[in-house]
């Protein structure tokens, strides 16, 4: 842990993590580089690999994985009748046709979605929740809601408002606003 200067109030001293070690040997070794980015990255990804882990197991415990819990969130939020085509899934999960393709592939083995005709254009097929699906989607989101919020609690109310702002700005300078 850092030592208090007289000049630091005691709120602005922080504990040391593994990145500070990664930093500060950066540092000796290439004094002439700026390695605030590499720290900002580096704490983001060790994070980013606690969150997903933390995701991981909660869906897990439900027989899902992210990929498939993504799927059957989007439909659910769509709104009734909980249906989509590929085109809107595809934008809504950013992958690839073939990734939504398998997702969709293994929600409906599971019997959690199905595939329907669209009655208005007979190339297009609509994805749709089952029962079943519905009914395990609005179990598990509100525990994947306290789990998301158990991973962020170390942060203060002001201090997820203050990380979400700056997220936000950081992903629309590199996707831009969504057109609405």
């Amino acid at each position: 842990m850092q030592e208090q200067t007289p000049e630091q109030p005691q709120a602005q001293v922080q504990a040391r993590d593994a990145v500070d070690d990664i930093v500060d040997q950066w540092a000796r070794e290439r004094p002439d580089l700026d390695l605030w980015a590499m720290a900002l990255v580096g704490r983001y990804n060790r994070f980013q690999s606690h969150v997903e882990s933390a995701l991981r197991e909660y869906f897990s415990l439900h027989g899902l994985d992210f990929s498939e819990f993504d799927v059957l969130a989007t439909l659910r939020r769509s709104g009734e009748p909980y249906e989509l085509n590929a085109r809107a899934l595809l934008k809504s999960a950013m992958v690839t046709s073939g990734a939504i393709t398998n997702r969709v592939d293994k929600l409906s083995a599971k019997g959690l979605v199905e595939r329907r005709p669209c009655a208005t254009d007979r190339r297009a097929v609509l994805i749709r929740l089952t029962p079943a699906g519905k009914e395990l989607i609005d179990r598990t989101v509100a525990g994947h809601v306290r789990n998301e919020e158990n991973v962020m609690s170390a942060l203060t109310p002001e201090e997820r408002v203050t990380l979400d702002g700056l997220l936000r700005k950081l992903l629309i300078a590199k996707e831009g606003s969504p057109q609405t």
